[in-house]
């Protein structure tokens, strides 16, 4: 299975790395053409704003949205999931604006701020998550067919939406491949 992983910056090294782990011919995607043949989609967590400008000036808006609404499974993760917020709190604009989401940037604090907790994420099974949080968003409220996924103390931390799914940490950060597994999950029954 290919999957593009956004490539403009951020975490996507690391994303690919736990892909190929799985078994997925993980790729770099940095303009629409590599996008060929992809099956899902990953955006990674880095700086939601860069990502925001470098898919624009690389041209990869419109593709991405066209294939998520044909149905190809596109996971967020941290700035990710603020790039695929259909709203940002105290924000105009949104980047891709596909999920039913209003999101607030950066929530947890500070850099010095990041923390790692155990999360119950009940349709990975009964053993807790390692969740890794940086300068995180979360979700502050979500739309009638947005499902939650796992909260952490009364913050909304992971969510899906169809074929989209959004998480405020960064699973490729942890040795627990079940979320990237879910996602594979996701994209094989698309």
């Amino acid at each position: 299975m290919k999957v593009g992983v956004i490539a403009v910056q951020g975490a996507f090294r690391e994303h690919i790395r736990v892909l190929r782990e799985l078994g997925a011919d993980a790729v770099e995607v940095r303009r629409a053409n590599e996008l060929d043949g992809a099956e899902a989609v990953v955006i990674p967590g880095g700086e939601s704003t860069a990502i925001g400008k470098l898919m624009r000036q690389y041209d990869l808006i419109n593709p991405i949205k066209q294939l998520a609404h044909a149905g190809l499974p596109v996971f967020g993760t941290c700035a990710g999931m603020i790039v695929l917020a259909n709203r940002i709190v105290g924000e105009e604009s949104t980047h891709l604006g596909l999920m039913n989401v209003e999101v607030n940037r950066n929530s947890f604090g500070r850099q010095k701020d990041s923390f790692e907790a155990d999360l119950d994420v009940p349709v990975l099974g009964a053993d807790p998550y390692p969740a890794v949080f940086i300068r995180a968003p979360h979700i502050q409220s979500v739309g009638a067919d947005v499902e939650v996924l796992a909260t952490y103390e009364d913050r909304i931390v992971a969510v899906r939406q169809d074929n989209l799914l959004a998480t405020s940490f960064h699973p490729e950060l942890t040795g627990d491949l079940r979320l990237h597994a879910y996602f594979l999950g996701l994209a094989a029954r698309s």
